[in-house]
């Protein structure tokens, strides 16, 4: 049976947000760190992204930060950790997906959403099987998953699909959900 050991964390990198997200983020860090899983993220410093590292090194958890050289300034690379500086965004986006087995989607901007959908739409064309879950505690990701059943009801997306979309609130509702999907996986 799979088990996980890395998980992928998407989430922004700005400093200006609610302290709730940051708070969130920390609070996902420790338990990935508790739970022995290994970080995975974009390598910054700042904003949610350098919350959920530090806290999941300070917890003693394993932590890989992936930066694009072009962020080097932006994001400000968390050098407490191991970290990999490449040449662009699309090779950091493909090692991040290579070195974890599923993915957890914290509040986040653009880049963020950019990064999630990524990942569903490889996985809606059958290119990967990893589990993914959107963690919010305030409603952050309802109106994506809104959108997400208008694309079903419209049949641009078939029904079965929307047992990929998991929402969670709290960091061990959403490592319990990438559990239980990589157990139905395997055995699929």
């Amino acid at each position: 049976m799979a088990r996980i050991k890395s998980v992928c964390v998407y989430c922004g990198s700005s400093n200006e947000v609610s302290a709730g997200y940051l708070r969130l983020a920390t609070e996902l860090g420790r338990t990935l760190a508790q739970k022995g899983l290994r970080l995975v993220y974009g390598g910054g410093g700042v904003g949610l992204m350098g919350a959920c590292a530090r806290a999941a090194h300070g917890d003693g958890g394993e932590v890989l930060g992936i930066m694009p050289k072009f962020l080097l300034h932006k994001e400000r690379v968390f050098e407490e950790v191991e970290h990999r500086i490449v040449d662009d965004m699309h090779t950091r986006k493909q090692m991040m997906f290579d070195e974890s087995d599923a993915f957890i989607t914290l509040p986040g901007g653009i880049g963020t959403l950019e990064e999630a959908v990524e990942m569903l739409s490889w996985a809606r064309l059958g290119l990967h099987a990893k589990p993914m879950a959107f963690l919010d505690e305030d409603g952050f990701w309802d109106p994506f998953f809104e959108l997400m059943d208008h694309i079903i009801e419209g049949k641009f997306t078939p029904e079965e699909f929307r047992a990929s979309l998991v929402q969670a609130d709290t960091p061990e509702m959403a490592i319990a959900a990438l559990e239980d999907r990589i157990v139905v996986l395997d055995q699929d």
